[in-house]
């Protein structure tokens, strides 16, 4: 058999788990010790911290639900501040749909697979999609997301019971990984000036609330902080406009 008639949907699948080695890959795990090390000091159960890594495929969600724990926000105000955090992900699955997908490809299939859609698979797949075949993209994106995940939830399955007893210059170290991989891989990945600018007032209007309402601070920060970068890019464009 040649070797081109090898290159079928499983060669594809397997190129795609290869990325788990990749940079972007090894810095999401890295980061995965840092939120369960997060979890543990929230006093979330093994169980809840295991079930939350594979179902809430976002790492900054995961971040924002342990937050709102630690804050003894109610659940009503947990559940808007995650599903806010996820509709980001929603322009993601938009660009990337069209790049995967085939007149063949089921809609089931994308369905299930747009739960793999976050930054760091959106970025891995996207720098790459190019060189592979439209016909085995779904396979690619798939044997990334899929293996990715999984080995998140091994990590995190094996470590909540030992990440307590890290030095805590280590510890520390492993849990700053969570912020900063957030930060830095929303700023990357954003690709509009209103993007950043929201980040920015974000980042200055979090501490304001926390103390003004510390069971909110994230959610009124994320809609206040947004509307001001909507407001201010608007009048940006404006006055371009007009020069």
């Amino acid at each position: 058999m040649s070797f081109s008639a090898r290159r079928d949907g499983p060669h594809w699948f397997f190129k795609g788990a290869r990325g788990i080695a990749s940079l972007p890959a090894i810095i999401l795990m890295s980061a995965f010790v840092g939120f369960c090390g997060f979890a543990v000091e929230a006093g979330v159960p093994f169980g809840e911290t295991v079930f939350m890594t594979g179902m809430i495929w976002a790492l900054p969600a995961k971040v924002l639900l342990v937050g709102s724990i630690l804050a003894g926000a109610s659940l009503p105000a947990a559940f808007i501040t995650v599903a806010l955090s996820s509709i980001r992900l929603m322009p993601m699955v938009a660009a990337l749909i069209p790049e995967i997908r085939t007149a063949k490809t089921p809609t089931w299939l994308l369905l299930a697979l747009s739960h793999f859609v976050a930054i760091t698979a959106y970025v891995f797949t996207m720098e790459r999609i190019r060189d592979v075949p439209r016909e085995h993209r779904v396979a690619f994106f798939a044997g990334f997301g899929i293996t990715v995940t999984t080995a998140n939830i091994i990590l995190v399955a094996l470590i909540y019971s030992t990440v307590a007893s890290l030095p805590a210059l280590l510890a520390g170290a492993l849990f700053f990984l969570t912020p900063v991989y957030f930060l830095t891989s929303i700023w990357a990945s954003t690709r509009d000036r209103a993007g950043r600018i929201a980040m920015l007032f974000g980042l200055a209007l979090g501490p304001a609330f926390h103390q003004i309402a510390p069971e909110f601070d994230i959610l009124y920060a994320g809609l206040v902080g947004g509307t001001l970068a909507f407001l201010a890019d608007r009048a940006w464009k404006h006055r371009s406009g007009r020069s």
